[in-house]
């Protein structure tokens, strides 16, 4: 982020007021009302009115464990209000687990032993100590950023034995700078940074001597390098010099000696209203699918020790509508998001920031402002309410605690509308929790709600909503409302938690959670896969998820399996589940996503090189050779992008056409047979633009042969 402005349950409040009654419920008090009732012959029933939206949850398909420290805020020093008391309890009834000092680019202008920052203003009462009184007050942990920009590995070692040896803090997360890719090497620089070479390669070389002198005080800690976000700038754009962009320069010398990446997340784009932002974050699970492929590549068998942590997200960095109803919606759709698929702590930017463009959203007045509480500053005339009170962002952040806490399963959903988000949680008690937000502001939603895996009591579900008029989170009265369907208001957010039928659950079953199963070998048409016993299995299931649906793949009374009969180049998310003797199931284990290769006996060998690129556009070459006995003449190449939002713009020796996600390259009028035996080869290219992550092709085939290499 760039440099800021200066300047048990909680109890409920808000309005009471009843949810919209069941369908059900309606029709029999519309009965009861006619002036017809009890009169005449019998008739059919009124049927219950159609919902607009059909969500799916699935307690079989585990999209991981909420760490404990799955909710995160940024501090920063030049934030006077920072340590007040009142931040501790509101953090605190927000479940939040994580907090980030000494705040975003200040980071790398900042020498914790003197508690100063060059050229930036540092507030009173905000040094490193009273900072920890306010995590510890919180029960969260921090994370702290090591000054990679006017620092040296040796201040940040002294900075971890004041730390955790000197003070007993037990400091566990530690960064490696801040946005260090925005020093200027790709042209646009905001963040300070004294070394000379201030390219990926420098920064790599670097993270390692940091990792070195840290870990010699402390090797317990957890060093996290910088990534740019696939999809953002400068992500692609290789500097001059540079062998590769960012990422994969620095994560291709690094994997050994770190525990984790940090990556940061704002929204962006022209349109910088929340329902803009909303819709963006529908390409968030992408984006964070390749900076795991990204590991996958450069780390290997070692990849999934390697955590991601989003420490900076939010709308926009500046325009945007940010303190506004909206926003809380995105807070509470963007943290489940991201922790859904694959990262550990999710950090919002920030806890006070500072007022900014002024405007009116919903009804209410916007301050502009990126903080979570009030600052209590004013823009001209227009004053923000006191210090600290939330803003809407901080409740959509506190109603992701009404889904649950560390240890808690996070469980796949489907909704069938756009402006209907769903997420949903398996508590370690059994319990069913489900998050609703409806994005409309014009429109209650009614949602059918249906499970599997799952099977719901009779008793009434626990409904917590946070809704226009609401001033926190508010416990709803569920009398007469149906686990099956339930109504969001608009611009709502709606958590429904239900109890499972007695006998039902993996609480019934007799064999505990398998554990997350490891790819020991893969082929292009197989996967062998292994995990951790469970006490009281008498057998596994391996099921592969597709969205919210599963279907069995495997099953065995042993601890591994050879999935067969794979497409090559295709990506499968599995989980384990055991059953007991009497064939109950546990509740699944963590998932895993793997892809299978090409063959190495293939009838063709195909080169994917991408020359350049330049964040939303490419360039790339393709080389094709024919592996078989026989010469081909008149050729087609196929492949799949891995994203929709990936194309061909033009390109040159062959005859471009493209479908969707497929394309097919034919080759020019004129050209020869490719020889036998890879006696020759044919190459074309072409101008691709991508708008989000460009993850390469994983399978190419030639003449419908699918071939080796990519």
């Amino acid at each position: 982020m760039s440099l800021p402005h200066r300047p048990g349950r909680p109890a409920r409040t808000g309005r009471p007021r009843p949810l919209a009654r069941t369908a059900t419920v309606l029709a029999a008090a519309a009965a009861l009302l006619s002036p017809l009732a009890g009169t005449g012959p019998a008739s059919a029933a009124p049927q219950a009115a159609a919902a607009d939206a059909t969500v799916r949850v699935n307690t079989q398909a585990a999209l991981g464990r909420l760490s404990d420290v799955a909710r995160g805020v940024n501090a920063a020093i030049w934030d006077a209000h920072m340590n007040d008391p009142e931040v501790a309890t509101l953090m605190k009834a927000a479940d939040v687990g994580a907090m980030r000092y000494p705040g975003g680019s200040y980071a790398d202008i900042y020498h914790w032993e003197t508690h100063t920052a060059p050229g930036g203003y540092v507030a009173p009462g905000t040094g490193f100590d009273a900072f920890m009184g306010t995590v510890r007050a919180t029960g969260a942990q921090p994370i702290l950023i090591a000054n990679y920009g006017s620092g040296t590995p040796e201040e940040a070692a002294g900075w971890v034995r004041y730390a955790n040896v000197t003070k007993d803090y037990d400091a566990k997360y530690w960064e490696i700078g801040n946005e260090i890719y925005g020093n200027g090497h790709y042209g646009s620089g905001w963040e300070h940074d004294e070394h000379e070479d201030k390219s990926p390669r420098e920064y790599a070389r670097q993270v390692r001597a940091y990792a070195k002198a840290m870990k010699a005080v402390d090797p317990t800690i957890k060093i996290g390098a910088v990534l740019t976000t696939p999809g953002h700038w400068p992500d692609g754009v290789v500097g001059e010099g540079d062998a590769g962009d960012w990422n994969h320069t620095v994560l291709s010398q690094v994997t050994d000696v770190i525990d984790f990446v940090s990556v940061h997340w704002y929204a962006g784009g022209a349109d910088t209203t929340a329902e803009a932002a909303m819709t963006r974050l529908t390409r968030l699970p992408g984006e964070l699918r390749e900076v795991r492929n990204q590991l996958d590549r450069y780390a290997g068998a070692d990849s999934p020790r390697i955590g991601i942590a989003l420490t900076e997200i939010n709308t926009n960095t500046g325009g945007a509508r940010l303190t506004a109803r909206p926003n809380a919606l995105f807070a509470a759709d963007a943290f489940m998001t991201a922790l859904e698929n694959g990262v550990f702590t999710v950090d919002w930017w920030n806890t006070h920031n500072g007022p900014g463009q002024i405007t009116t959203v919903d009804g209410e007045t916007d301050y502009g402002d990126m903080g979570m509480l009030s600052s209590g500053a004013c823009t001209g005339d227009v004053c923000q309410p006191p210090a600290n009170t939330p803003f809407h962002p901080y409740y959509g952040m506190k109603m992701t605690r009404e889904l649950g806490t560390a240890g808690d399963t996070m469980v796949a959903t489907a909704s069938s509308a756009r402006d209907v988000s769903a997420h949903a949680v398996q508590r370690r008690d059994g319990r069913l929790s489900v998050l609703l937000i409806n994005k409309n502001a014009d429109t209650a939603r009614t949602v059918d709600l249906e499970y599997a895996g799952f099977t719901p009591s009779g008793a009434a579900p626990e409904l917590s909503r946070y809704a226009r008029g609401d001033t926190d989170i508010t416990d709803v009265d569920g009398d007469g409302t149906s686990a099956s369907r339930v109504t969001v208001e608009p611009y709502g957010m709606l958590t429904v938690t239900l109890t499972p039928r007695a006998g039902t659950g993996p609480a019934a079953s007799g064999a505990a959670t398998p554990g997350t199963p490891k790819l020991e070998s893969v082929t292009d048409t197989s996967a062998r896969l292994s995990w951790a016993g469970a006490q009281g299995a008498a057998r596994y299931l391996v099921q592969a998820r597709e969205g919210a649906h599963t279907r069995v793949v495997g099953e065995t009374t042993g601890t591994s399996v050879t999935l067969r009969n794979l497409p090559a180049g295709s990506t499968h998310t599995v989980n384990v589940l055991a059953a007991d003797a009497a064939g109950r199931l546990s509740a699944p284990s963590d998932p895993l996503t793997f892809t299978t290769g090409t063959p190495a006996d293939a009838p063709c060998a195909v080169t994917y090189h991408r020359d350049t690129s330049w964040g939303n556009g490419f360039v790339a070459t393709v080389t094709v050779r024919n592996l078989s006995g026989a010469p081909i003449t008149g050729w087609t190449v196929d492949w799949d992008w891995p994203t929709d939002r990936q194309s061909v713009s033009s390109g040159w020796n062959a005859t471009f056409h493209q479908t969707g996600r497929h394309v097919r390259v034919t080759a020019p009028e004129g050209a020869g047979p490719l020889a036998p035996d890879g006696a020759s080869s044919a190459s074309f290219g072409f101008v691709g633009a991508n708008d989000g992550p460009n993850p390469e092709p994983t399978v190419f085939r030639l003449n419908g042969a699918v071939c080796s290499g990519g």
